[in-house]
C-alpha cells in the first residue's frame, strides 16, 4: 500500500495557480495536472460524494447541499450523518481489498457515523437554554478532548460567516498533521475551505483574492512538505471553480406573485410554510430545486422558471438521474442559472417582515443556501460594538440575536453549481493518475489506484 494524503483545496482551479501560489505551483510542476467536468450540481456535498463513492448523485443520492424532505415537509441543509450517502465508500472498498488499510476523514462533509477509522467535523452544541456552543465531533469520541487539548478549540467563527478566514483551514491542517503523528492512516482526507469564502465575497480576479491565495498556499505548502518527508503520496484536489456573478434570481418571490407560496406569520415576521406551498424553490448557489406540491400547476411552474431572467435551463430529475434515491430527493424541476447569476432563497416581499434568522448566520433554519452570511450589514453603524454586546449577553447567560447579516444579495460576487463551465472554472486533480480523471466520479478510482500501488 502507498500511504496517501488527498488535500481538497476548495475553489482551486488551474487559473488560480501562479505567482501568488508558489508552493502549489512548484508541486504542480512535478505532477500531472488535470481539470475535469465537475459534479452536478457542482456543490460541496455532491462533489465529495462523487469522489468518495465513484458514483454520481444517481447512485449516492446527494442532489445538493440540502433538499426538501417530502415526508417531513421540511428543508434540511448541511446534515452530517454519513448514512445519508448511499453506496460503498472509498475506505470500505480499500479496506476490503487491502488488509490493514485505515482512513482519516478530516472535515470532509457527511463525516458523522461513517466507517472511516478516524474523523473530525464541526459540530456545535445546542443546550436547552438556546445557546450555541462551538465544538467539533470526533470518531472515536474520546479523540475530541485530546485533539482540543493539543491544538486548542476549533476557531468556528473562521469556518463560516463574516469572520470566515484562514484560521479555520490552518487549524484543520494542524489537525491532519496531528492524526498523522498519532495514527499514521493509510489515506488521509483533508478539507481546506479557505478559498471558497473570498471567491464568493469578492469574485474571481478581484485584487482582494491575492492575499487569500497566498495564505492558503502557505498552508498547502506546509502540508505537502510534511507529508512528503514521511513518504506519503500527495494529491491536490478541488470541488469546483467559482464564476463571477452580478445577478441574483429570487424564484420564490416570483412564485409568490402568483399565489403559489404560503407563508406563516410568526410574531409579526414571515416564515416559509413549505408543506402548504403549491410550489417553491430550494436555492443552492447556481442551482435551485423546484418542488411542486400541486400537480395541476406543474407545467405552469416550469414555463415560468424557463422564462425567468437569469435562468439558463430547466432539467427534470428523472431525465438527469435514474429512478431511485436522487429523483426521490430532488425537486420536480432543477433550475440552472446563467453563468453570471445565482439563486436566493428569499420569499418575503418586504424586508421589515423577513424572518429573524434571515439576518443571522443560520445555515440549518434557512430554506436554502445563503452566501450573504459572509457579509456584515453595511447599514449597521458600529458592527463591532453590536457584536461585542451580543458576546457579553452570551457570557452572562442571556439570550441574544446576532442579527448582523444584510439582506442585499447584490453583495455576492462569486458562485458555483453549474456543471457546464469553461475549463478555467473546472475543478482540478494534481497528482499521479491525473490523466485518467475526466469526471468527478473518476476521482474515486484515481485515488484507489494510488493507494493500491506497491511501494518500491
Amino acid at each position: 500500500m502507498q500511504r496517501t494524503a488527498v488535500i481538497n483545496v476548495v475553489g482551486l482551479t488551474q487559473g488560480l495557480i501562479g505567482e501568488h501560489t508558489p508552493a502549489i505551483s512548484a508541486f504542480a510542476g512535478t505532477m500531472p495536472v488535470r481539470s475535469f467536468t465537475p459534479a452536478f450540481p457542482a456543490v460541496t456535498c455532491t462533489a465529495q460524494s462523487d469522489y468518495l463513492t465513484g458514483k454520481t448523485a444517481s447512485g449516492h443520492g446527494i442532489v445538493a447541499n440540502g433538499w426538501y424532505d417530502r415526508e417531513a415537509a421540511e428543508v434540511k441543509f448541511w446534515k452530517q450523518s454519513n448514512h445519508i450517502v448511499h453506496g460503498e465508500k472509498i475506505w470500505d472498498c480499500l479496506r476490503r481489498e487491502l488488509p490493514g488499510f485505515t482512513c482519516a476523514k478530516m472535515f470532509w462533509w457527511y463525516n458523522m457515523y461513517s466507517s472511516a477509522d478516524w474523523s473530525v467535523t464541526p459540530r456545535p452544541m445546542y443546550p436547552a437554554d438556546g445557546r450555541k456552543v462551538f465544538d467539533v465531533h470526533t470518531q472515536p469520541m474520546e479523540m475530541r478532548e485530546a485533539l482540543k487539548s493539543d491544538l486548542g478549540d476549533f476557531p468556528f467563527p473562521a469556518f463560516w460567516g463574516p469572520a470566515a478566514g484562514i484560521k479555520s483551514s490552518q487549524w484543520i491542517a494542524e489537525s491532519t498533521k496531528w492524526i498523522e503523528t498519532k495514527q499514521q492512516p493509510t489515506l488521509n482526507l483533508v478539507y481546506l475551505p479557505h478559498l471558497d469564502y473570498c471567491l464568493q465575497q469578492y469574485g474571481p480576479g478581484a485584487p482582494e483574492v491575492i492575499p487569500e491565495l497566498q495564505a492558503i498556499d502557505a498552508v498547502v505548502g506546509d502540508l505537502i512538505d510534511f507529508y512528503q518527508q514521511r513518504d506519503i503520496e500527495v494529491v491536490l484536489l478541488s470541488e469546483y471553480g467559482i464564476s463571477k456573478v452580478d445577478r441574483a434570481i429570487h424564484l420564490n418571490r416570483e412564485f409568490r406573485k402568483r399565489g403559489w407560496i404560503q407563508v406563516k406569520n410568526e410574531l409579526g415576521l414571515e416564515t416559509l410554510d413549505c408543506g402548504g406551498c403549491r410550489a417553491f424553490a430550494v436555492a443552492d448557489h447556481q442551482v435551485a430545486h423546484i418542488y411542486v406540491n400541486d400537480p395541476s400547476i406543474r407545467e405552469e411552474v416550469r414555463t415560468l422558471v424557463e422564462q425567468t431572467e437569469g435562468v439558463e435551463e430547466v432539467r427534470v430529475a428523472s431525465e438527469s438521474w435514474a429512478d431511485g434515491v436522487a429523483t426521490e430527493r430532488a425537486g420536480d424541476f432543477i433550475a440552472v442559472s446563467e453563468a453570471n447569476a445565482w439563486f436566493t432563497y428569499y420569499y418575503w416581499e418586504d424586508d421589515a417582515v423577513a424572518p429573524d434568522f434571515a439576518r443571522c448566520i443560520d445555515i440549518h433554519r434557512k430554506p436554502g443556501y445563503d452566501p450573504v452570511e459572509l457579509f456584515i450589514d453595511p447599514k449597521i453603524p458600529l458592527p463591532k460594538v453590536k457584536i461585542a454586546g451580543f458576546l457579553l449577553k452570551k457570557k452572562l447567560g442571556l439570550r441574544a440575536l446576532l442579527d448582523v447579516i444584510p439582506l442585499d444579495a447584490s453583495l455576492v460576487k462569486g458562485s458555483h453549481g453549474r456543471d457546464r463551465v469553461p475549463e478555467s472554472e473546472q475543478p482540478i486533480f494534481i497528482g499521479k493518475g491525473a490523466e485518467s480523471v475526466t469526471s468527478s466520479e473518476a476521482v474515486f478510482e484515481a485515488i484507489c489506484q494510488i493507494v493500491k500501488k506497491e511501494r518500491p
